[in-house]
């Protein structure tokens, strides 16, 4: 097939790679303009554009495409179909319509669950057994679109890092095999009735609660891992708390109940296996408490 690929992030990447491996022809690749990175604030071109330019394929990264000129540029391209994957734009009705067999896009879950920016790590952190990836075809609403193929995987004790790469090789696997054959994969409507949404994850709710049950609080931990990262403030100072497990005991909410830093929540307890001190790299708990000593009994805010 002649492809339009969408993509930005390196969720994105794989699927670019197996398209590309598979034989499909890539007309042009979209994806986010270059942004400001690093400490000198230079500009850094996404993963997608990185990859495709080794690839040494077409790129194209408008800053909107509601122009009438990039409608046009888009239809030139006179695609089979555009594969959309993490992409980060609004797609108008005059792109989504323009190649043959519209527009694909690898959604990280299982549809209708989890429409919306952060599929993942609502899945996560709501204690979902098991999530995936759809391959749905694009329409105006957001993520609302019929859907043609859906993979799954258990969610276990997954970090949202760790199921994001397992999710860009599923997707990308999946895409594949949709577009080896499309009939073979029958549009199927979602039911809007069992819809649920995925906002972006606010700042706000990165903050750690400990008056929050010990498992709502692992959850969010592994939900928050690695980017944004769950915290707390430890004698003034941010710290990440990127994996933790449940323990046993008991205490006010954010005590400090022994000297491997267990922390009593509303109920049931967590005890900390992975932190990073804000300005430091991340560590496991011996190397933080031997660089702080934290003393029994402290309470955490």
């Amino acid at each position: 097939m002649r492809i339009i690929f969408m993509g930005t992030p390196e969720f994105a990447v794989p699927a670019l790679e197996a398209l590309h491996a598979a034989g499909h022809e890539i007309a042009c690749v979209y994806t986010q303009p270059p942004r400001p990175a690093g400490r000198g604030k230079k500009l850094r071109a996404s993963p997608v554009q990185a990859k495709a330019e080794a690839l040494g394929l077409d790129v194209r990264s408008p800053k909107s495409l509601k122009s009438a000129e990039e409608k046009e540029a888009f239809a030139a391209l006179a695609a089979d179909v555009a594969v959309v994957a993490a992409y980060g734009l609004i797609l108008p009705q005059a792109v989504l319509d323009a190649p043959t067999h519209g527009c694909l896009n690898i959604h990280a879950s299982i549809l209708p669950r989890w429409r919306g920016a952060a599929p993942i790590h609502r899945a996560v952190m709501a204690g979902d057994k098991e999530t995936g990836v759809t391959i749905m075809q694009m329409e105006a609403g957001l993520d609302t679109g019929p859907m043609r193929h859906v993979v799954r995987t258990p969610v276990d004790r997954k970090t949202t890092g760790e199921l994001t790469d397992e999710l860009a090789q599923k997707g990308a696997a999946a895409m594949v095999e949709v577009l080896s054959d499309l009939s073979a994969y029958p549009l199927d409507q979602q039911d809007d009735a069992a819809a649920t949404h995925a906002p972006k994850i606010d700042k706000a709710e990165a903050r750690i609660d400990w008056s929050d049950s010990a498992e709502t609080i692992e959850r969010k931990v592994r939900g928050l891992a690695p980017f944004p990262g769950a915290w707390f403030e430890l004698e003034g100072q941010r710290v990440k708390l990127l994996l933790a497990e449940l323990a046993t005991g008991r205490g006010a909410p954010g005590e400090v109940l022994d000297h491997d830093l267990t922390i009593a929540c509303g109920t049931g307890a967590i005890r900390p296996l992975r932190l990073q001190p804000a300005g430091k790299p991340a560590m496991d708990r011996a190397d933080f408490l031997r660089g702080r000593a934290v003393d029994v009994g402290t309470i955490l805010p």
